[in-house]
């Protein structure tokens, strides 16, 4: 596993901890809080396989280029 692949795991794992403690603290008992931390962290994990999918395509182009 890469560094980058290592530190942007990290954060992610960060982030799903936090978020994980964030919804057990709440006290909202409608649950609204509850959704908006939920639809945030979706969002985030979405932006993210995104962002780690260009890299990996990034670096497949490279290895093909250097390749041939």
């Amino acid at each position: 596993m890469k560094k980058e692949t290592k530190i942007i795991a990290g954060i992610l794992a960060g982030v799903a901890l936090g978020t994980a403690i964030a919804i057990i603290l709440s006290s909202d008992k409608e649950g609204e809080m509850k959704g908006k931390v939920t639809d945030w962290f979706c969002d985030l994990l979405d932006s993210s396989k995104d962002k780690i999918a260009d890299v990996s395509d990034k670096v497949k182009d490279t290895i093909a280029k250097v390749r041939a």
